[in-house]
């Protein structure tokens, strides 16, 4: 089966791109102008032929596609027109609700209800989370990621994936580098502590590769579990106590590398992610790029290279 490739909005934030001089500036703008921000990325995407996206934080967010459009079926067109279609959506945004504590139960199932209702309009099946990040090492009291905290994050993850999965969208878990579903353990931990019916996986081999895991490992003792991975390549594991607030993503970002450059081993990861229930779909992850098509062109011809190896 050949794949179709994918990326997310997050690849076309960077201010080169847009002629302005900062993340705030393109915010502001893509706010002030959200359908000119959509044509311009979509434009782009057909003109790298990545026909599938997944929607992020804003400017590239469900809210943002419907300023610019009225409606979830307006931006299926729009899409369609383009030879494109919507893959996923994260649930992101200094709005979501908390699930640290997960006494807000009603708020957290209702947003992830209203991006399902969104996506299935718009023609995607696939809702993509994260758990909470933790916190700084050394912090007092401590934080500890053990079987209570897991088997909390399941209880609201069987609630949220029971919910959504009545608008036909899928619930999947993206390890996500400093939360706590970064290292091995916590993904093997998490998965056994989830119906399968109800929760799947979204790996990302960089970020399994920066937590010192092996992200191969990980896909083969989840492959029917996986339902879409983030491809993305990293320099090596993060060899220092990062402290976790606001900044830790931007300082994330020396540890990545184009991809082919790095450390993940490509064609064990394809080879197990041919294997997967979302072998279908290839997402690349560039996070922001400068010249968004010349990367999503070279990061399409690296996988390209291995999904279609004998």
């Amino acid at each position: 089966m050949t794949p179709r490739f994918a990326t997310d909005v997050i690849t076309f934030h960077h201010p080169a791109f847009w002629g302005l001089a900062s993340a705030d500036a393109v915010r502001d703008w893509a706010r002030q102008h959200p359908q000119r921000f959509w044509e311009r990325v979509m434009d782009a995407l057909a003109d790298a032929e990545v026909t599938g996206i997944e929607l992020t934080f804003a400017p590239g967010d469900i809210d943002s596609a419907l300023r610019a459009f009225g409606s979830a079926p307006a931006f299926r067109r729009e899409l369609a027109d383009r030879g494109l279609s919507v893959v996923s959506a994260f649930i992101a945004g200094s709005d979501c609700p908390d699930w640290r504590h997960g006494d807000n139960l009603a708020a957290i199932v209702a947003d992830a209800e209203r991006r399902a209702a969104f996506l299935a309009e718009a023609g995607a099946e696939l809702l993509v989370a994260g758990l909470p990040m933790r916190t700084t090492y050394g912090t007092r009291p401590p934080f500890f990621v053990d079987a209570a905290y897991m088997t909390r994050m399941a209880g609201i993850a069987h609630a949220v994936g029971e919910a959504v999965s009545r608008h036909g969208v899928k619930l999947a878990f993206h390890t996500e580098s400093h939360s706590t579903l970064w290292y091995e353990r916590d993904i093997d931990l998490f998965m056994a502590l989830t119906d399968p019916r109800y929760v799947w996986l979204c790996p990302d081999s960089c970020h399994i590769a920066l937590g010192g895991g092996d992200p191969v490992a990980v896909a083969r003792r989840h492959t029917p579990r996986i339902a879409l991975a983030h491809w993305k390549d990293a320099v090596g594991p993060i060899d220092v106590q990062l402290t976790i607030d606001d900044t830790v993503f931007a300082r994330q970002q020396p540890y990545m590398a184009q991809l082919g450059t790095g450390i993940v081993d490509w064609k064990g990861w394809a080879d197990a992610m041919s294997r997967t229930p979302g072998a279908g779909t290839v997402l690349i992850e560039l996070d922001e790029a400068a010249d968004p098509v010349a990367a999503l062109r070279a990061g399409r011809a690296v996988a390209q290279r291995w999904t279609s190896a004998p």
